[in-house]
């Protein structure tokens, strides 16, 4: 049997999928020794070097595989995503601001980038990027927690309010943890 690039990947899934991840990367690299241009095999490293923890790594192939691909909003959110992990912030707010102008509905790279900015302390900024992905994703509480937080940072505390009562309706806990957050149970009621 001819092996292919695509047979390599195939087998780092099925390997990767039993947690065989060193045998995975081994793999993906016999994939882009034969082809290195093999886009599958160079992000699937990105996904497995960030899943080991070695983001560095995955930043390089999603680097990599932005060259094969440079208008894919999914490798740019990915790219931000493993650069915000090893707190490069400003690389990532820039990777997520491409993904969002290659497709506005990425609700994840609004989050990530609102992520992203609050830890440069822009909040203002971060609170638009976090209020476009609680519109893209009403019920992701984890979007709204954050929205909350940077209302609460930038002492908007109706909007925080409005940020509690909202999480209380589908995600209670998510609104206890908000009102404990913020230090302030007097100032937000949740039902």
């Amino acid at each position: 049997m001819k092996s292919t690039p695509w047979w390599h990947y195939q087998r780092s899934r099925l390997l990767a999928l039993f947690k065989r991840n060193e045998q995975a990367v081994a793999e993906l690299q016999e994939a882009l020794r034969i082809d290195p241009s093999y886009l599958r095999a160079v992000s699937g490293l990105g996904f497995l070097y960030g899943s080991l923890g070695r983001h560095h790594l995955a930043a390089v192939q999603f680097q990599n595989a932005l060259t094969l691909k440079p208008d894919d909003p999914v490798l740019l959110f990915n790219l931000g995503y493993v650069l915000h992990l090893q707190n490069q912030y400003e690389a990532s707010v820039r990777a997520f601001s491409e993904a969002v102008l290659l497709n506005p509905k990425i609700d994840r790279a609004w989050y990530g980038m609102g992520l992203a900015l609050a830890s440069l302390g822009r909040y203002e900024e971060a609170a638009q990027a976090l209020e476009r992905a609680s519109e893209l994703q009403p019920m992701n509480g984890h979007a709204w927690y954050e929205l909350g937080m940077a209302y609460f940072t930038l002492n908007r505390r109706d909007k925080l309010a409005e940020v509690v009562a909202h999480l209380d309706r589908f995600d209670p806990k998510m609104a206890l943890h908000l009102t404990r957050a913020t230090g302030k149970p007097e100032a937000v009621k949740v039902s």
